[in-house]
């Protein structure tokens, strides 16, 4: 699944609009690597994202074929979990 649309499925951020833009800007990584909004996530990787001055930190714990709203993709590791 590529990064920008799983930052929106996993609700780390509201839209994929938005999500595309931190991308282009670098404030998004993928295992302490700048990452591309078509970046490939895979389970287990780390994501890191800055939104204004909120950082949260992430681990990918699966990645949905067909994205159901009451699940959760990814486990907080640092920061604070999105509104």
């Amino acid at each position: 699944m590529r990064l920008d649309k799983f930052l929106q499925v996993s609700r780390l951020v509201k839209r994929r609009a938005l999500a595309n833009r931190l991308c282009d800007a670098g404030r998004v990584t993928v295992n302490g690597r700048r990452a591309e909004p078509a970046a490939a996530v895979r389970a287990g990787d780390i994501i890191e994202v800055e939104v204004g001055d909120r950082r949260v930190r992430a681990r990918v714990r699966d990645v949905p074929a067909s994205p159901r709203p009451d699940a959760e993709y990814c486990e907080i590791l640092d920061g604070e979990p999105p509104a």
